[in-house]
């Protein structure tokens, strides 16, 4: 399980750790699940393994667990 801070609409895409918390930035607005949808597939690309949100659906803070 790892800590995620979502920025969406951002100029750009890219993950990056700060401290014990990953900052993801999306171009994808933060409505109908676009911006959770889009940081998924980043944190899968990054870590080259399936992701899931676990806890944060609604908020930028979220708790995400990595697969195996």
């Amino acid at each position: 399980m790892i800590k995620v801070k979502v920025k969406p609409n951002s100029g750009k895409q890219s993950v990056e750790k700060v401290g014990d918390v990953y900052m993801v930035n999306v171009k994808s607005p933060a409505e109908n699940n676009k911006a959770n949808i889009e940081m998924i597939k980043l944190l899968e690309k990054h870590f080259k393994k399936s992701v899931k949100i676990k806890s944060g659906f609604r908020g930028r803070n979220k708790i995400v667990e990595v697969g195996e």
